[in-house]
């Protein structure tokens, strides 16, 4: 048998704390490892894989583009990615779309945007405002936004100046808006890497209004929270408001890398030829998935069901924190975007996540104590009744430890 996790760690690069199993194939809702043992995936390679695993409608797709052409370059006309653009804009804002190749280079794409919008007209603006914990990237434009020490650590920076501010509280937001004079505002509608945790919607209300109110961009990272993850195909949708800016990427592409852009038809001037681009994006066998996922979600109606199904997810959940208020704190998200607050050491957090793992559930582990889920967005009642039970009796095998100490 084939030493899968030994040749990993002598040939790749340990930037990743792997889970030791090695996935041979998913199916559903399920991966399914090289030993033939199945694993209920609640965390959809982090909020990627929205429509499950070979999907047959994806499936289909991929044939059917890949007997057709999988590059072409931006010379030419991309029939599949023109189409994406097109709903992109029509489930969002009046505007036009860039597209990238990650979530990263969609923060990279925004930061270049922001800066050409205070070179237009020759604003006084400059910096951007982020929320505490929050999460924009890894490369060297987006880590300066990312507020985790973890992250940014002392790589090398821009020089463009970056406000961090606590979540919600809106009289530092005015206060740094005023003094500082940001050209914009950058947030995630549910903090992901941060803890699941949820912006208010009157706050996001009152952030449009403050950021309209002194002419700075409102700008929304949907990297995480958006393709319908939360019940809307944006998160912002819930609040009403109307962005300057919408940052997308990981559900989109339907498994593959794509991500992007998409801008109010004010600043789509701002990118001219050569301002920026890429060799590869938008591949046009990611976007012709994209345009599947959201014929999935939309025409054939998988958002809505999902709605429900995330809706009975929180309440079991919220039951099973009632009967467990000495090891579960809250239950955080909104829809198929979940963070369990747990009251563990983080070391016991990371137990539970193995012990799940063994029983066949993925789940992840973020700020050390909170159990995120991501689940697919096709999870069933069934599963969740499946994995709900086996939480319940792995949380009872912890109480039960404490109370023997």
């Amino acid at each position: 048998m084939t030493d899968w996790q030994g040749l990993d760690q002598q040939y790749m690069m340990a930037t990743y704390n792997r889970l030791p199993i090695t996935i041979e194939k998913g199916e559903g809702n399920q991966l399914i490892d090289t030993e033939g043992k199945s694993y209920l995936d609640l965390f959809t390679g982090l909020a990627v894989n929205v429509l499950g695993h070979s999907h047959p409608e994806i499936v289909k797709t991929i044939k059917d583009q890949g007997e057709k052409f999988l590059h072409i370059s931006n010379v030419f006309l991309n029939q599949p990615a023109i189409q994406l653009a097109k709903t992109l804009v029509e489930q969002s804002i009046d505007g036009k779309v860039f597209f990238t190749n990650s979530g990263a280079e969609a923060t990279e794409a925004a930061i270049k945007l922001i800066h050409k919008w205070t070179k237009d007209g020759e604003k006084s603006n400059r910096g951007v405002v982020v929320l505490e914990k929050s999460f924009h990237g890894r490369t060297l434009g987006a880590i300066k936004l990312t507020r985790q020490p973890g992250v940014y650590q002392d790589f090398p920076v821009t020089d463009m100046p970056v406000y961090e501010v606590e979540p919600h509280n809106l009289e530092q937001l005015e206060d740094i808006i005023k003094t500082k004079k940001p050209a914009a505002v950058l947030m995630e509608p549910v903090l992901g890497s941060g803890g699941i945790l949820p912006l208010e919607e009157e706050y996001l209300r009152e952030v449009a209004r403050l950021t309209k109110k002194y002419g700075v961009l409102c700008c929304m990272d949907e990297i995480q929270t958006g393709i319908g993850r939360t019940g809307k195909i944006f998160a912002y949708q819930h609040a009403g408001i109307s962005p300057d800016l919408i940052l997308f990427a990981k559900g989109i592409g339907g498994g593959l890398p794509l991500g992007g852009i998409i801008v109010s038809n004010e600043l789509s001037h701002l990118f001219k030829p050569g301002d920026h681009g890429t060799t590869f994006a938008p591949s046009p066998l990611s976007a012709a998935l994209g345009n599947t996922v959201f014929k999935v979600l939309l025409e054939d109606g998988e958002l809505e069901k999902s709605v429900a199904r995330s809706k009975y997810l929180h309440e079991k959940l919220n039951r099973l924190k009632d009967k467990n208020p000495k090891i579960l704190e809250k239950i955080r998200g909104k829809g198929m975007m979940v963070g369990i607050v747990t009251l563990l050491a983080p070391e016991d957090a990371k137990k539970l996540q193995r012990d799940l793992l063994a029983e066949g559930y993925l789940v992840d582990v973020t700020q050390q104590t909170i159990i995120r889920l991501l689940p697919p967005l096709t999870l069933t009642e069934k599963e969740i009744d499946a994995f709900i039970e086996v939480l319940e009796t792995k949380l009872q095998l912890v109480l039960e430890k404490e109370l023997n100490q």
